[in-house]
């Protein structure tokens, strides 16, 4: 039986930025459509249009990406962006002027 090391290379972090029209009532429910999208699958709110989503693996990564250019509004700019999880660690955060260390990623094991 061949065991894999969960590795911080390998697991991932899907980021998605976007900057949607809300001019009209349409526009609005659209963007609105689209973060509930984003949150029913599983992405959490790091700032007002930036997402961000836990992958256990590229292949994880690839299937979330699939699905976000899914839901995306006709209008309006989507940028999605993956990183490591080694990279995700280094990311400093600044609250009301002072540095606040990111909390540890969930911890998962995948057993199929």
């Amino acid at each position: 039986m061949e065991y894999k090391r969960i590795n911080a290379y390998q697991i991932m972090w899907l980021f998605v930025f976007f900057d949607l029209p809300v001019m009209t009532k349409k526009e609005r429910r659209a963007a609105t459509k689209f973060r509930k999208n984003l949150e029913k699958d599983g992405f959490i709110m790091m700032q007002y249009s930036v997402y961000s989503r836990h992958c256990a693996s590229q292949e994880s990564a690839q299937v979330h990406i699939k699905r976000v250019k899914g839901f995306m509004p006709v209008a309006g700019q989507v940028s999605i962006m993956s990183i490591t999880d080694k990279q995700y660690g280094s990311i400093i955060n600044f609250f009301g002027g002072t540095d606040t260390q990111l909390p540890d990623g969930p911890r998962q094991l995948e057993l199929f």
